[in-house]
């Protein structure tokens, strides 16, 4: 997809990837670009992702202005650290916003999508998706239920005029991960903007992936060839970021 000239929702929208994503669409030529955000967005309207209301009244709404919505970014993200006796209450509220809410953008979407024969799903899901999170468990499970409603969608509905990719960067130099110059990620991370350019050369290729770190690409090979050294490693690793 070329995003010139198309309506595209971004949630997530008030700052990191979201941000950046909006402002480069714009840059791109979208003829609309609507922001939502628990903070407010594009229509005045507070976005609770987690809320299939909220979700379907910015959808309701985006469609009585503009007629359509080409691409939907389900963007919106959070991390909570922690680990098996974390909270259910943090269970929760992960699973509404990483998962649930891309069920609800899909369920709000597709109807008008499948009518046209076309249209595009983006979702923010981080290489925790596809690999893990060290300091929480939340988060990598969520990411992983991410990333199998993703493949799920295109799987489904590819044939039908329907695209969908799944953003899974590592550390991206946001709030959230510069908010603790100490994390690993760190290492190797990238801006918003880079990540903001791969997301637009993976939509003109309509790329299932799009990785801004490369090489999680060949962790992700290793990790499928050998699980139990995979898992070794990761044990071995986790143990010295923790400890430091």
């Amino acid at each position: 997809m070329i995003v010139r000239e198309k309506v595209v929702v971004v949630t997530g929208a008030a700052k990191g990837i979201g941000l950046g994503l909006v402002k480069r669409f714009e840059a791109e030529g979208a003829r609309a670009v609507i922001s939502a955000d628990i903070e407010g967005g594009s229509f005045g309207m507070h976005v609770d992702v987690g809320r299939e209301a909220d979700i379907q009244a910015l959808v309701k709404e985006t469609i009585a202005r503009y007629g359509q919505i080409d691409l939907f970014c389900s963007n919106a993200g959070l991390f909570i650290p922690g680990d098996i006796f974390a909270p259910d209450e943090a269970w929760l509220k992960m699973r509404d916003v990483h998962m649930l809410a891309h069920v609800y953008a899909a369920r709000a979407v597709l109807p008008g999508m499948l009518a046209r024969g076309e249209g595009y799903l983006l979702q923010t899901v981080s290489a925790a998706g596809l690999l893990t999170s060290l300091e929480s468990v939340m988060y990598a499970v969520t990411k992983h239920a991410s990333l199998g409603l993703a493949e799920w969608l295109s799987m489904t509905y590819g044939d039908r005029g329907i695209k969908v990719s799944a953003l899974c960067p590592q550390g991206v130099r946001t709030d959230m991960l510069m908010q603790d110059p100490n994390n690993f990620l760190m290492q190797g991370s990238v801006s918003v903007e880079q990540v903001c350019d791969c997301v637009i050369q993976g939509l003109a290729k309509e790329q299932f992936l799009i990785l801004p770190h490369p090489e999680v690409a060949e962790y992700f090979r290793r990790k499928a060839t050998d699980y139990d050294r995979w898992l070794r490693g990761m044990r071995r690793l986790r143990s010295e970021v923790m400890g430091a």
